[in-house]
């Protein structure tokens, strides 16, 4: 599985922890009811965490989606000074299982 799939995957659980996995690979704000514009920020900024990127806010309003939030990290992995790094630590609360 891909690598970026599976942190993103991860970064929804901490949100929405009521989804199944697949239930996530399918998310959408429109089938989530709990993805609301406050989640949609705090997810960002748990993104920005586990990927250790800085996700430009005019294009948070086109992250409506995981499908959209994932074609988004795997159009920036190469991109210098964009590269999509892992956390050296765990914030403390998250479990990484």
């Amino acid at each position: 599985m891909n690598d970026h799939k599976e942190r993103l995957a991860r970064c929804f659980e901490i949100l929405f922890s009521q989804l199944r996995r697949e239930e996530i690979y399918r998310a959408t704000q429109d089938s989530v009811k709990e993805w609301d514009s406050v989640a949609a920020i705090t997810l960002l900024n748990v993104i920005e965490d586990e990927f250790q990127i800085q996700i430009d806010f005019e294009v948070l309003a086109d992250l409506s989606s995981f499908d959209a939030i994932i074609e988004h990290l795997n159009s920036h992995a190469g991109v210098p000074g964009q590269e999509l790094r892992p956390l050296r630590g765990v914030p403390p609360g998250v479990s990484r299982e």
